[in-house]
């Protein structure tokens, strides 16, 4: 596989500009369809918001980009609630036409560095 001509973890300021996670680990997207990749990408996204002293709550910004809109949105939307619960950050979903390794989903998010009042 190529070098990936990107990096996935930024921070300017107090803000950290993550690209897009598929519902990847160890570059397999993970089996049980759209709800179980929603899951592995917010977890993914997670441990680069870690690394960086921040978390799920300090998100601002989420764009999700999914595979086939019209018949994976309503379960992308039950699989990231039961993540994010409360924390629900602006938000724009893309019906795209493919991803990268089939996947079906991938999210990219801006949060914050530090906690919003």
């Amino acid at each position: 596989m190529a070098k990936a001509l990107f990096t996935p973890c930024v921070t300017a300021g107090d803000l950290i500009f993550v690209s897009g996670q598929r519902g990847a680990v160890d570059g397999q997207i993970v089996k049980g369809g759209i709800r179980a990749e929603v899951k592995q990408a917010l977890a993914n996204l997670e441990k680069f918001l870690a690394a960086e002293d921040s978390s799920l709550r300090e998100i601002v910004k989420v764009t999700v980009y999914l595979v086939d809109l019209e018949k994976n949105v309503a379960a992308m939307n039950e699989a990231y609630l039961e993540v994010m619960g409360t924390i629900l950050p602006a938000r724009t979903t893309v019906g795209i036409a493919a991803l990268t390794g089939d996947a079906l989903v991938a999210i990219d998010v801006i949060a914050r560095s530090v906690p919003l009042p």
